[in-house]
This record gives C-alpha cells, structure tokens and sequence, in this order.
C-alpha cells in the first residue's frame, strides 16, 4: 500500500545525489544541516529571545514549540515508527554526515526548526521572522541533500514543526491572558 511513497521518497533522493550534489555545494550544505544539529541554532536564538525584555513571550513561545518537537518528535515518533534511515535501505545512496544515531521519520531537523521559526515567523516583526523561515527551509532540504532523510520524513517535521509552533504561541498567549486576568500577586503579613 505504501510502496507507492517509499518509491518516490527514494527517486526523489537517487536524483538529489545524481543531479543535484555538486562538489562546491556541498561544504555549503553540510555547514546549513550541522546548524539544526540538536536544534543549535534554534536554541541559540530562543536564549536571545528569553534575555531581550521586550521579546522574552516570543522566547517563551519558542522554547515550548523546541519542547513540543523534542517530545512529539523524537522521544516518541521516532520511536513509535522506528523507521530506518534512507541510505540503508536504497541500493546506492550515499549519506555525507556522520550516520544519526536514532530512527528517521520525522525529520527532527525539520520540525524543530519550523516549530522555532514558525514561532518566530508569527510574532516577531517579518525582517526576522521571514529569514528564520527561510534558515528552517534550508536546513530542512539540507537534510536530502546529505542523504540521511527521506523527503517524507522532512515534509512530516516541517508540518508538525509548524503545527506545534501554533499550539506553542496559543499555549503561552493563554497563559498569559490567564495571569493578565488573575491580577498583579498581592502579598499578605501574617503576624
């Protein structure tokens, strides 16, 4: 039944290798996959985020959307798929990193950078969300080029990524509404 989508996912992959890796590129790329390692970059970004006052919600946001991924992702889909990796499976495909030690569907590349730039994408202003989208769409592909993903698994994590980043935003919104509604703490002496 599914034979259908593993055919395309590894035609998909074979002609990346064939066509589209180039011995200039690929430097380039492995230098773009290597900033979602463990969501480096992402991380990174959401720190700056939680220090800058005025953007310290959109950090919170973010940190949980990193958090949602982590869970849904890699803690349990990959686990609850354990789907093996494209180059020991495909007859001929190469990968050019060293091999990820964990199952590769979804792509954990893919959705934490899409959780983190969705987040930011939606609230911070489009001089810095349109760039996060477009880091998180590089790294995302990246991960064909390098051969360690097929494309479903990218297209699975930049959905759910973006998936998350919304429940992210509404869960912190709502937190925040919740504390706006309760009021500033009143402190009470007991003698």
């Amino acid at each position: 039944m599914w034979q259908w989508l593993i055919d395309l996912d590894g035609g998909i992959l074979l002609f990346i290798q064939e066509f589209i890796r180039k011995p200039f590129l690929t430097p380039v790329v492995k230098a773009v996959t290597a900033l979602g390692n463990g969501g480096a970059v992402w991380i990174l970004l959401t720190i700056l985020l939680l220090l800058l006052p005025r953007t310290r919600r959109v950090g919170c946001m973010a940190a949980a959307a990193l958090l949602g991924t982590l869970f849904l992702n890699n803690l349990f889909l990959k686990n609850l798929v354990a789907r093996i990796r494209p180059y020991e499976v495909i007859d001929g495909l190469t990968y050019l990193v060293p091999k990820p030690g964990e199952y590769s569907f979804p792509s954990g590349h893919a959705g934490s950078s899409f959780a983190a730039a969705g987040v930011m994408f939606m609230r911070l202003p489009k001089r810095y969300g349109i760039p996060a989208i477009l880091l998180a769409v590089l790294i995302s592909l990246s991960r064909l080029y390098v051969g360690v993903h097929y494309p479903s698994d990218v297209l699975f994590g930049m959905i759910d990524g973006i998936c998350i980043s919304i429940a992210a935003v509404a869960l912190v919104e709502r937190i925040g509404r919740r504390r706006a509604a309760a009021g500033p703490r009143s402190e009470t002496n007991e003698s």
